[in-house]
């Protein structure tokens, strides 16, 4: 009955249209008239707790930093990189950006922000070079959502905080996850494009590849100091958020000296926007989790996997399916905040390491991104790369589907994200 209460009030609110936030906001409220406990003080006092946590800082600062590298020529720099280095070859396009993909995700840490900077840079390359305008919309928001995966992530840090889970081991856990998404992407791109006649740029000189190369320099120390001070233990994922701003609009603004200070408004409003958002879901969520643990709905759930918990596979791959369902009508940030409080446990009890499911829950919510119809990438792209969503629906198809793919693999064999995180110090 109180797991009907929650889930249902919920999604009458959504249906209804209400924002989200408020949507968490009005469950958290017939969760406590059902338990009777309504008290509007303990309402305000959860929500002020959900957005007084220090790890959340590192948000505001990487929204800033990917608004700054967006704007400030280290987007496309990168860009310009992976072209000198494989924009030549049959197909370069995709590679270029599934590879531009994987850098920027090192950078920024959101899907929203690499699509954005991918679909303006990219999709008119690709159509003129004669592309499937179609495919091409949907590998760049299939390669988009790596940003959530490979640290810096802001995925990462909301799962963290709600979890309660090493940050730091989440950024370098989900490194590898990350490269073999692009692998696949890789793979599927080169399946794809196996019969198509397309024209290729000229491939670039030694003497221009260096010059790109040197170009981008800059650019490409950024997840470099990240990574470097996130496993020496120099700084936390937030005081990283940190460097990572002011760093990027140190080059921007005194190396490459594309982003002039009259900018500079208009960028720290774009990222006080997007933050502003996440934060009151977060805020929102907050009560949802409190009523969660009084109401001991975890426990209740438990029960309900009970037939799953002898086998941890089995049970991940019950609880993928569950969030792959959750993720075509919702969004990241909410479906991170609403499930966490509800799974963990679940985890816990199973004895699966919470930092392995981290990586798995991030980047089943990442392909969430691209699943119709709410897909928030996939309206990115559209909007950006002026397409009919149901064009790029179609696009993103075939790799979504090789994403769900690696996925299930790492389900069925955590060693794919558990030795490599050894590796990196996770």
């Amino acid at each position: 009955m109180t797991v009907g209460i929650f889930i249902g009030s919920l999604l009458a609110a959504m249906a209804l249209g209400i924002p989200i936030a408020f949507a968490l906001l009005a469950s958290g409220v017939a969760l406590m008239w059902h338990l009777d406990l309504f008290d509007a003080q303990i309402l305000a006092q959860n929500v002020l707790n959900g957005a007084d946590s220090f790890p959340l800082l590192a948000v505001p600062f990487f929204m800033l930093a990917g608004e700054i590298m967006n704007v400030g020529g280290l987007s496309r720099r990168i860009v310009d990189l992976a072209m000198s280095v494989v924009g030549h070859v049959k197909g370069g396009l995709g590679y270029v950006a599934i590879m531009a993909a994987v850098l920027l995700s090192a950078l920024s840490g959101s899907a929203v922000a690499d699509a954005a900077a991918l679909t303006a840079l990219l999709l008119p390359m690709m159509v003129k070079a004669g592309h499937d305008k179609a495919r091409a919309g949907g590998l760049i928001a299939a390669s988009g959502i790596i940003g959530p995966v490979i640290p810096p992530s802001i995925g990462f840090v909301i799962f963290g905080v709600a979890a309660n889970v090493s940050i730091s081991k989440l950024f370098l856990a989900g490194i590898f996850p990350g490269l073999l998404i692009g692998a696949s992407l890789w793979f599927t791109w080169w399946w794809l494009g196996r019969r198509e006649h397309i024209e290729m740029p000229a491939r670039k000189s030694r003497a221009e590849i260096l010059q790109a190369l040197r170009a981008s320099t800059w650019a490409l120390m950024l997840p470099v100091i990240i990574l470097v001070g996130l496993r020496m233990g120099v700084f936390t994922p937030t005081e990283a958020a940190v460097v990572a701003a002011v760093y990027a609009l140190f080059v921007a603004t005194v190396v490459y000296r594309e982003l002039k200070v009259s900018q500079l408004y208009g960028i720290f409003i774009a990222a006080a926007k997007t933050t502003s958002v996440i934060m009151l879901l977060v805020a929102a969520a907050m009560v949802s989790a409190w009523l969660v643990t009084v109401a001991d709905l975890p426990s209740k759930v438990i029960g309900l996997l009970q037939p799953f918990m002898g086998s941890p596979t089995l049970l991940l791959v019950a609880i993928m399916v569950l969030v792959m369902v959750v993720g075509t009508a919702m969004d990241m940030t909410p479906t991170i905040l609403i499930l966490t409080p509800v799974l963990m446990p679940v985890v816990k009890a199973a004895g699966i390491d919470p930092v392995y499911f981290g990586v798995l829950f991030i980047i089943n919510n990442s392909i969430g991104l691209i699943t119709p119809p709410v897909g928030t990438v996939l309206n990115v792209v559209a909007g950006v790369g002026r397409m009919k969503m149901d064009d790029v629906t179609r696009g993103v198809m075939p790799f979504m589907l090789a994403e769900l793919v690696v996925m299930f693999l790492m389900v069925l064999f955590p060693s794919l994200v558990t030795v490599p995180a050894r590796w990196f110090g996770g």
